[in-house]
């Protein structure tokens, strides 16, 4: 017969320390989860290099001085990918390197991800959803409530905890809906001697939540939560300059020395006549009409008063919200924050030079601010667009940083291989990936091959044979490569690639492909609808954009000698709106088949592209929120250094931020 339990035989939880569980952060022995770093970690692929200002100077023959214009050799890092896998993948060349990570993970479980974005002259937008790759990433944050949402951040600061440096510093943007969990799940990872400080960001004055929370005090501030990783680290008081008028004086019995210092002052007390002497030299003794004397207290120093963890009516109220930026600033992204709250945690905790890093960089505000200070940046998201919103914004920055004479850092842009969790296939499909080709080939409509000749082959429509991804992957250029051979093999002229996510720049691949082995390729997203529950009809399934471009000669005469240099104009495109609601798809479709150009939103062009090396921007264009023009041809007048047959490669990025990218013949 078991024991009772009491004091010679304490229940087992009357003996537990005080600890945050959550379900997943032990396994069904006893034995607390690890990161499984060697399983996430995989190659980067770096598939853009970025540099504009010295790019567009040495093909128009201008004189570049990099040991001018570049700070150093460092390259910055803006990554696609899952941001556990990335973290996972720079451990090898930056653990304990990354002095300064400010992230502002997602916090919001009923957020509405679609938002609007403009196409055009701006004079009317389309919605846009999530992509599919978001949202499966988001349903897995969220599947199991707050057990999920922690053990995803638990993995993400375990790996963010092994980047930074000694002497590195950790921001955490949250609210009051994940803030209390938030520190705790920090004090578990870093301990609770890491804390430094919970400072709170009041939204300027701005008075968010007041109208539509009537019930109860209007929730109107946000947490940042500041760890350290060890026993020293980078404060470098920040100062807020406010100028005191003559009632502020009276009214807090504040008075201005003749340096214009604000003080206050306290009787002599116990302080001998040596340490009176101190004080006089330092300028700290006021001597009253009748000659006594007391000690005086500056309330600011000559740069300002000294910024503390929570100022109300000051900062961090100063820094208004991003319904309120400056218009220069406004990216129209969702989830933007002020630049100059992110400038005030930078300055304070980080050197010029040092390593910063965000790992949910949104449109890219950790990148802009770490530019223009002078640290080197690595940032990583998981959404295109939002890759796309801060390669647009880092370039503009190089631009202006470089027409100022001010030095800046290239940048480089890396793609990340798949994202390995998906709630659909273990959920609704049990986890039988047979079982969800045969789903998405019957949405199709296509038959599904009996006795396939490859097990890369699982349908056929028409004279196509049809490949359908797995679902917790990126169809990459390795499964093209093998895909295709399986075809051709088979006796195909067509192979139809179906896939949830495709790697950047694949299409690039295609064309390669298809003039080596004479197959035509098609690329089709499969649609998320197919996930919905009760769905019966098959929602459309759209190719991937079509993009057609041609060269443009120029011939001139140089002393006499003929001379021929090149632009390249667009012909056609046709956007995918793979990510437009179902609801607006119709009368989209109708005018992206007239107005094409009015859905890209960026183009750039690699005038000497070479397979296998990454796009270099020789050329680039994009509409911007002042100037929504958009040119079809460049005005580069690129001139190559001998007679021959080259490769241009163009790239074109939509208002979706979906990229679409072809090879353009050039023979000179």
């Amino acid at each position: 017969m078991p024991q009772p339990y009491g004091p010679g035989n304490p229940h087992p939880l009357s003996t537990l320390r005080t600890e945050l569980v959550w379900e997943g952060k032990y396994d069904e022995y006893g034995n607390r989860r690890t990161v499984d770093v060697a399983g996430s970690a995989m190659p980067l692929q770096r598939i853009e290099t970025i540099d504009e200002p010295q790019s567009r100077a040495l093909v128009q023959g201008r004189l570049f001085e990099p040991a001018q214009a570049h700070r150093d050799d460092f390259r910055n890092m803006l990554i696609w990918g899952d941001n556990k896998l990335v973290m996972a993948s720079l451990l090898q060349q930056f653990k304990g390197k990354i002095d300064l990570i400010y992230i502002d993970p997602p916090f919001d479980v009923g957020a509405d991800f679609t938002m609007d974005v403009p196409i055009g002259d701006a004079r009317e937008t389309v919605a846009k959803d999530q992509s599919t790759l978001e949202m499966v990433a988001y349903r897995d944050m969220w599947g199991k409530g707050t057990d999920s949402y922690l053990h995803m951040l638990h993995e993400r600061l375990s790996l963010i905890r092994e980047l930074l440096s000694e002497t590195g510093s950790l921001f955490v943007h949250c609210d009051w809906r994940v803030g209390y969990l938030i520190r705790s799940l920090l004090d578990d990872i870093f301990g609770m001697t890491a804390f430094r400080n919970q400072l709170a960001w009041i939204y300027g004055g701005s008075g968010r939540g007041a109208k539509a929370i009537a019930s109860q005090f209007p929730r109107n501030h946000d947490q940042l939560l500041w760890y350290t990783k060890g026993s020293s680290w980078v404060y470098k008081p920040q100062f807020l300059q406010r100028t005191m008028t003559p009632a502020d004086a009276i009214a807090n019995g504040v008075r201005q020395d003749e340096e214009g210092r604000w003080f206050k002052t306290a009787p002599r007390g116990d302080y001998s006549d040596q340490s009176v002497a101190e004080l006089e030299k330092q300028g700290r003794i006021h001597r009253t009409r009748t000659g006594g004397i007391r000690i005086k207290y500056f309330l600011r120093s000559e740069n300002g008063r000294v910024i503390e963890d929570v100022m109300v009516g000051d900062a961090w109220s100063d820094i208004a919200d991003a319904m309120h930026l400056p218009v220069d600033e406004r990216m129209d992204y969702a989830t933007q924050k002020p630049e100059a709250l992110v400038e005030r945690i930078m300055e304070a905790s980080s050197n010029e030079g040092d390593l910063v890093a965000d790992f949910f960089c949104g449109s890219g505000t950790t990148g802009a601010v770490a530019e223009r200070l002078g640290r080197r940046w690595i940032m990583c998201d998981l959404g295109r667009f939002a890759i796309h919103t801060s390669r647009k914004r880092l370039i503009d920055l190089q631009r202006k940083l470089h027409a100022e004479g001010k030095p800046y850092r290239s940048f480089d842009v890396y793609n990340l291989g798949r994202y390995e969790r998906q709630w659909w296939q273990k959920e609704r499909l049990k986890g039988a990936d047979a079982e969800h080709r045969r789903v998405v080939l019957e949405f199709f409509r296509a038959q599904p091959l009996q006795g396939s000749p490859s097990p890369l082959l699982h349908g056929r429509k028409g004279h196509a044979l049809v490949h359908v991804d797995a679902i917790d992957g990126i169809f990459t250029r390795d499964e093209l490569t093998a895909v295709v051979k399986a075809a051709r093999e088979a006796g195909a002229w067509e192979v139809i690639c179906l896939a949830w996510e495709f790697e950047m720049d694949l299409r690039l691949k295609c064309n390669e492909l298809e003039h080596e082995v004479g197959l035509k390729i098609k690329l089709i997203p499969i649609p998320r609808e197919i996930m919905e529950k009760n769905r019966r009809e098959p929602p459309p399934f759209l190719e991937m954009a079509t993009l057609e471009a041609a060269p443009v000669y120029h011939r001139t005469a140089d002393k006499g000698a003929p001379v021929t240099t090149v632009d390249i104009k667009l012909v056609r495109f046709l956007p995918s709106l793979a990510e437009v609601p179902s609801k607006e798809l119709a009368a989209l479709q109708e005018r992206a088949l007239h107005s094409g150009f009015d859905f890209i939103d960026f183009w750039a062009v690699d005038f000497d592209y070479h397979d296998g090396h990454p796009f270099n921007h020789h050329w680039q264009a994009y509409r911007t929120r002042k100037d929504r023009t958009l040119p079809t041809v460049t005005d580069q007048a690129y001139s190559y250094p001998a007679p021959g047959r080259y490769t241009a490669c163009v790239k074109v990025v939509d208002v979706f931020g979906a990229d679409t990218s072809i090879t353009v013949e050039v023979q000179v």
